[in-house]
Order: C-alpha cells, then sequence, then structure tokens
C-alpha cells in the first residue's frame, strides 16, 4: 500500500518515524535537472556547430518534392538488362562476402573462445583482431582493396568478407563459450581429445546459431554491396550513383525499388530458414 492511500494518523505516525525515507532528495532533483540541461545544451550545440538551418531544410523539402515528383513513373528504359545484370553482381558480392568471412571466422572463433582456447595470449590476440576488423567500416574497407586489387566486385567481395570477418567471429566465440557443458562433459568421460570435444560436444550446438547469424548477415550485406558500389566496387550501387549524378530520378527509383523487392525477398527466404535452422515454428 502506498503512503499516498494513507490518511489520518497513522500517515503522520509513519511519517515521523522515518522521516529520512520520506524526505525530498533534493540532491537527486538537482542533479537530474543539471544531467537534463546539460543533454540539451549539448544537444543544441551540436546544431548550431553543425551548421542547422531550419531555411536551408525548408529548401531542401521543396526541392525534395521536386525529386520525388520526377521519379515517377519508374522506368529502366534500355537498361533493364544492365541493370539486372548490376543487381546479380551485387548479390553475388554480398553471398560471397559473406560466406568467405563465415569460412575463415569459423575455425578462428575458437581461437577466442575461453572454454576451448587455454592460453590467455592467443585468446586477446585474437579477440582484438576481430575488433579492429569489425571496427572498420564495410565502405572503408571497400575504399582500401580498390586501391589494392583495383575497381570492381573482386574489391566488394574483399570488404565484405573482411567487415565480417570481424563480426562473425565475435559472435561464433561467444556462442562457443556459451555452449552447454554436459555435452562437453558426455564426451570427455569417453575418453576423448580435445579435438573430438570440439567436433562432437561443441559443434553440434553452436552450428545452427552460426548459421542463423549467416543468413541474417547475408540479408545485411545485400544492402552493403549495394552502397560500396557507389564507390566502384561493383554492383548496382555504381549504376544508382551516375543516374543519380545525371538526375535520371526515373531510372533511379526504378533502381531503388528493385533494391528494395530484393531485400525483402531475401529478408521473407532467409527469416523462414533461420527459423527452421533454429527450430522455432515458421509464422505467416
Amino acid at each position: 500500500m502506498r503512503l499516498q492511500n494513507i490518511d489520518g494518523p497513522e500517515r503522520e505516525r509513519i511519517l515521523a518515524s522515518y522521516p529520512k525515507v520520506f524526505a525530498p532528495d533534493y540532491g537527486r532533483r538537482a542533479a537530474t535537472i543539471l544531467a537534463t540541461a546539460g543533454i540539451v545544451g549539448l544537444f543544441v550545440f551540436g546544431l548550431v556547430w553543425l551548421g542547422f538551418s531550419p531555411s536551408a531544410l525548408l529548401r531542401g523539402v521543396s526541392r525534395l518534392g521536386i525529386i520525388l515528383q520526377a521519379m515517377f513513373p519508374p522506368t529502366a528504359g534500355q537498361q533493364l538488362p544492365v541493370y539486372i545484370t548490376a543487381l546479380g553482381q551485387t548479390l553475388s558480392i554480398a553471398f560471397l562476402g559473406t560466406m568467405l568471412a563465415a569460412a575463415l571466422a569459423f575455425p578462428l572463433a575458437f581461437f577466442a573462445a575461453k572454454n576451448v582456447a587455454g592460453m590467455w595470449v592467443v585468446r586477446f590476440l585474437t579477440k582484438r583482431s576481430f575488433d579492429v576488423m569489425r571496427g572498420i567500416d564495410t565502405l572503408i574497407w571497400a575504399l582500401i582493396f580498390i586501391n589494392v586489387v583495383g575497381l570492381g566486385p573482386f574489391s566488394g567481395i574483399l570488404a565484405v568478407a573482411m567487415s565480417d570477418l570481424g563480426s562473425f567471429g565475435k559472435l561464433f566465440s561467444e556462442a562457443i563459450e556459451t555452449a552447454s557443458r554436459k555435452q562437453v562433459e558426455g564426451v570427455l568421460s569417453t575418453g576423448a581429445s580435445k579435438v573430438q570435444e570440439v567436433r562432437f560436444a561443441i559443434i553440434p550446438q553452436v552450428l545452427p546459431i552460426f548459421l542463423s547469424q549467416v543468413l541474417y548477415y547475408f540479408e545485411s550485406n545485400v544492402r552493403s554491396a549495394t552502397v560500396i558500389g557507389i564507390v566502384g566496387a561493383g554492383g548496382i550501387g555504381l549504376y544508382l550513383s551516375n543516374e543519380i549524378s545525371q538526375q535520371s530520378w526515373d531510372h533511379v527509383s526504378f533502381i531503388i525499388l528493385m533494391i528494395l523487392g530484393t531485400v525483402a525477398a531475401i529478408d521473407f527466404v532467409s527469416a523462414r530458414v533461420r527459423r527452421s535452422i533454429i527450430g522455432m515454428p515458421v509464422r505467416a
């Protein structure tokens, strides 16, 4: 029962018996007010420092309306076969980059897992390597590999693979560390070696999780492969950038619809595959 629901002498008795409990905490209130004021002030300072302009925003909204009108109706003109080929190239970049990253991360993750790798130095170096790789955005990796192997989808595949290698390594190693000890103890009781422990006790537990994560990242990498195509890493992103620079907005809207439709289809399929892999019922 709350104090507000108590009236009369009983309320007065409780207040007199526990004055510190019901006394206003002015220090906490002041700290809350100061923290809120600091956040608001930092937000306003950021807007001013970065040149936020309401008038420019209003002009931009009107310009955006003109662009949206120019986007309809979407059309590919004579470029439809080229766009389809480029979209297939984007899907190939995402798929091959994701698979390459998963194949490399699968064995390396065991060196980062505490319950498999005994030497802390090995775990530390492996985990920090994963942090470095996933700390650099896919777009940055694309710019690096364009200067290493040249323009084209090969640099896009390497960029996706390098970025995902760090993410997969972290996720895979965490899944390995949370594997149940019951299966491990059962395998060890038969006199199994360390390799057999990993093969027959840990991998069967974590493999569905690995596959689910790979499918999710493949879906996400379709969008990433589109973005890195803008900087010359191949795929539909290059054509999207060219059409925007030429202000062919009807072609731009057609390409965007192609990308959205492809991502939606992949999401629909991969969601059901992930649910079947991890044993969850498939929902409509």
